[in-house]
């Protein structure tokens, strides 16, 4: 399922206009499409004609509720028209953002509640509030591209830059790759003003600047007037022609895959003992920069080699004991370093990630700097609130087993609220969402 959100904090700009028309005109084309209202405004439904009043659960629940099974997203779903869902807000949605503050998934439960219905849609559009704040936050994580719909007025190209730096400085720090692309919207050729800010769109943004342009079209007003998408409303305007252009854009022209960042175990925030990190050093090179984590890396896992060797379960496992130190005379040299030998590295790094065991399902990661770990998957519902992991102090690491049938799993990493691949398991598949799903098979 490809996800779209519609993002500008300035309202007026046709946010919702662009949401109900780009989705109804995907489901004109055959393509299954869900239009998620994350305004707590609730116009989607409004410009739809859902009436308010019949709206018993709203996206709000689903955010509320999570993956804990107790509300499924049919039961919030409205069907607008072939291939065309609507999941509706409500007011609740405005207090939400304070429910969530202190949830370790807070930024993550529409991705979390979008991946329940991913193979059920091919297309999801999400109408986004005109604030930035977790609701907003929430759409970015879940979304593989980002529309800006800007006006060709004034005060919008005052604050179109502004905006496109902020959400990129989101999407940073939730380090979720996505495409932006800016779309001029209210488009009156008629007027000076307009033709300049569209030439002013084109020099600041260049490439970003979508080829598509939703010109002024008062049948777009009446169409939400009347409750309909303008392609039921006047299938012949002008409107209808601009989001048909705009939508066969986007199926030509899909963004393209996430490439999948280095994944550590520690969350972004923590840095390696020992490692260089670029922001204090901006002079040094990638290349550096990895080397001097490797050698980290390099130290971390002596260390913990050490600590499992001297573990009666682990030496269970087959590994090797190592012979206590001889002590040295005051003139012997002090050896060179050894490194462990290659079947020992082996051992070590397939003890970490996950692995079939008579058990069950078992995952052992390395604790880093971790103050919460937990797994995530195909087996619980996606929910990393049933399967966090011990930490075990003596061997620096945590673990979990977990019994299964036999069977395909995907699974990822919460590690302090934040998902991540595992970087012990090298069985990997893209998620809808850009980034990688861990597999395991359990025979």
């Amino acid at each position: 399922m490809r996800t779209i959100a519609i993002i500008n904090q300035k309202g007026g700009c046709g946010k919702t206009t662009c949401s109900i028309n780009l989705a109804a005109s995907l489901s004109a084309k055959g393509k299954r499409t869900l239009l998620v209202d994350m305004d707590p405004q609730s116009h989607c439904a409004m410009g739809l004609a859902v009436p308010d009043a019949q709206i018993e659960k709203s996206i709000a629940d689903m955010l509320r509720v999570g993956l804990d099974g107790s509300l499924a997203m049919s039961e919030v779903t409205w069907q607008i028209a072939r291939n065309f869902d609507l999941a509706p807000s409500s007011i609740t949605l405005a207090g939400m953002e304070a429910q969530l503050t202190t949830a370790p998934d807070r930024d993550r439960r529409l991705v979390q509640v979008l991946s329940t219905v991913q193979d059920q849609y091919d297309f999801c559009i999400v109408d986004c509030p005109p604030s930035i704040g977790l609701l907003t936050f929430n759409a970015l994580r879940a979304s593989d591209e980002v529309l800006i719909p800007v006006e060709t007025g004034f005060f919008s190209m005052q604050g179109a830059v502004r905006q496109q730096q902020t959400i990129q400085m989101l999407a940073r720090r939730a380090g979720h790759h996505v495409r932006f692309k800016v779309l001029a919207t209210m488009y009156d050729v008629r007027t000076k003003l307009a033709r300049e800010i569209l030439s002013e769109l084109k020099r600041h943004f260049g490439e970003e600047l979508l080829p598509i342009i939703i010109n002024f079209n008062s049948k777009l007003k009446e169409a939400a007037s009347f409750g309909q998408p303008i392609t039921e409303y006047d299938a012949a305007s002008r409107g209808m022609q601009d989001f048909e252009r705009l939508t066969e854009w986007l199926l030509a022209n899909p963004p393209a895959p996430a490439t999948a960042p280095m994944t550590e175990y520690e969350p972004e925030h923590a840095v390696v003992p020992g490692s260089v990190s670029t922001s204090s050093n901006p002079a040094m090179s990638r290349a550096a920069e990895l080397v001097e984590r490797a050698r980290a890396l390099s130290t971390r896992t002596a260390e913990l080699s050490s600590r499992l060797a001297s573990d009666d379960d682990v030496r269970a496992e087959g590994f090797a004991t190592p012979a206590p130190p001889r002590p040295m005379t005051q003139t012997e040299e002090p050896p060179a370093p050894v490194a462990p030998p290659d079947s020992f590295e082996k051992k070590l790094a397939g003890l970490f990630g996950a692995r079939h065991t008579a058990q069950g399902l078992l995952f052992v990661q390395p604790h880093g700097k971790a103050r919460n770990v937990a797994i995530a998957g195909d087996f619980n519902g996606w929910n990393p609130a049933t399967t966090p992991l011990d930490r075990d102090e003596s061997l620096g690491v945590w673990q979990a087993c977990v019994t299964v049938p036999p069977g395909r799993y995907r699974y990822r990493l919460v590690v302090d609220g934040q998902w991540v691949q595992d970087p012990y398991n090298s069985y990997v598949e893209s998620n809808p969402f850009g980034e990688l799903n861990n597999i395991i098979v359990v025979q």
